[in-house]
């Protein structure tokens, strides 16, 4: 015959609180998206959730700590899947390919660059939040910035301040994501994000290259 054994007080598992995390993380996230940073409430995400509203504040006690703890668990998926898209080639300039490819798809997903584009909207008018994004933005590009240093070393593209090429990068890549937030090219599919993402690419790689030919040829 097997027993259940309830908890003192009736407190989950730690199973169980992270479900509740999770789903908690996710529904903030959504809410985030949908209202923006600002309309959104802690009350209403709990009521959304389904749980009291004493359950988030036990677990985060403001707005902005909710937001942090929402953006760091995308920031652990982003920088990883980053990570992993560097793995994928011996050759660092394919690497760097690969780095660009997976960050300009995580930009043009749909949900993504809802969350994205309502954390940037409050930055513009929150100070603390310009900081904290400006921090965020920092780590999540530390894979891409690399990959970059790894390419400078084998001659490929021209030598220099490896975050300012990473922004030029990033500049092109957003460039594209943000026409397509917008709707100037409709919705792409795979092939169609490809091509975008490749003409962004050679761009890229042209003015890295001549840059390089003209500091070698004065």
């Amino acid at each position: 015959m097997s027993t259940t054994i309830r908890r003192a007080g009736g407190r989950p598992t730690k199973k169980q609180a992270d479900t509740i995390n999770e789903r908690l993380l996710d529904c903030a996230r959504s809410t985030f998206a949908r209202k923006g940073i600002a309309k959104a409430s802690l009350e209403e995400i709990a009521v959304e959730l389904g749980v009291s509203k004493h359950t988030i504040y036990r677990r985060y006690s403001s707005k902005p700590a909710l937001l942090d703890a929402v953006v760091q668990r995308d920031l652990i998926r982003f920088h990883g899947a980053l990570i992993q898209a560097a793995t994928g080639s011996v050759d660092p300039l394919l690497a760097l390919r690969n780095v660009a490819l997976r960050y300009f798809l995580f930009g043009a997903d749909p949900e993504y660059s809802a969350f994205y584009l309502s954390v940037v909207a409050e930055a513009v008018c929150s100070a603390s939040l310009r900081e904290n994004l400006a921090a965020w933005s920092r780590i999540a590009l530390e894979p891409l910035q690399q990959a970059i240093v790894s390419v400078q070393a084998t001659d490929a593209i021209v030598p220099g301040d490896a975050a300012e090429i990473c922004s030029i990068l990033v500049d092109l890549l957003e460039g594209a994501n943000n026409r397509v937030r917008i709707g100037v090219f409709g919705s792409p599919d795979e092939i169609e994000s490809l091509k975008l993402f490749e003409n962004r690419w050679s761009i890229f790689l042209r003015a890295m290259t001549s840059a390089r030919s003209s500091q070698c040829n004065p």
